[in-house]
């Protein structure tokens, strides 16, 4: 009965979280992320400042909170990853949560990284969010790729290329405005440093 209860409560939480951060992103779209503070989110959302602040701790967090079941996602892909693939397209295929996630609704999503692109702020909290990603990654790369004899140093460094070639990719499909399929460009740039 509690579990449920406990579902149930963070359902409901998970989904004012959501309705609030559409409420903020809307406003920082049109008003700019530096302008807006927290007393107009929460006259925008039709809540006091408390509760706002109740569902997010920072400006930054509004914008970045999708973001973070990304790297438990990402390192639960590389953790069922076959033990006989190579550590590079194991990577590669457990950064693809990440690719849907992005992909899933494009407009919004460009828009978003457009916003992300646009505000120092916001990249300084999305690689302080990658940092916290790596070390997951870089534990589960070493225990699966043992016959490999990766070092922790090896594995951090191939962990930390990789989400760098999400992050380029990213970045070139807001350049060509989603033309180009963000799976492909993900392909593109792990091969490119193959290649190198």
């Amino acid at each position: 009965m509690d579990t449920t209860r406990a579902k149930t409560r963070d359902i409901a939480r998970n989904a004012v979280r959501g309705e609030l951060a559409q409420v903020a992103f809307r406003l920082f779209h049109r008003e700019s992320f530096e302008k807006v503070t927290f007393d107009d989110l929460a006259t925008a959302a039709g809540v006091s400042r408390s509760t706002f602040l109740r569902y997010f701790g920072s400006k930054e967090e509004v914008v970045l909170s999708g973001f973070d079941p990304l790297g438990d996602q990402m390192t639960d892909a590389l953790r069922t990853r076959p033990a006989d693939e190579d550590s590079w397209t194991s990577l590669r295929r457990a950064v693809d949560p990440a690719i849907k996630y992005f992909d899933k609704n494009p407009a919004d999503t460009l828009a978003l990284l457009r916003l992300v692109q646009n505000t120092p702020a916001l990249v300084a909290r999305l690689r302080e969010k990658q940092l916290g990603w790596r070390p997951a990654l870089a534990e589960v790369l070493v225990e699966r790729s043992a016959s490999e004899g990766l070092s922790p140093l090896a594995a951090h460094v191939r962990v930390a290329a990789s989400l760098e070639c999400v992050t380029v990719a990213l970045e070139q499909w807001v350049d060509v405005d989603t033309r180009v399929a963000l799976d492909t460009l993900t392909d593109d740039a792990f091969a490119a440093l193959t290649s190198a």
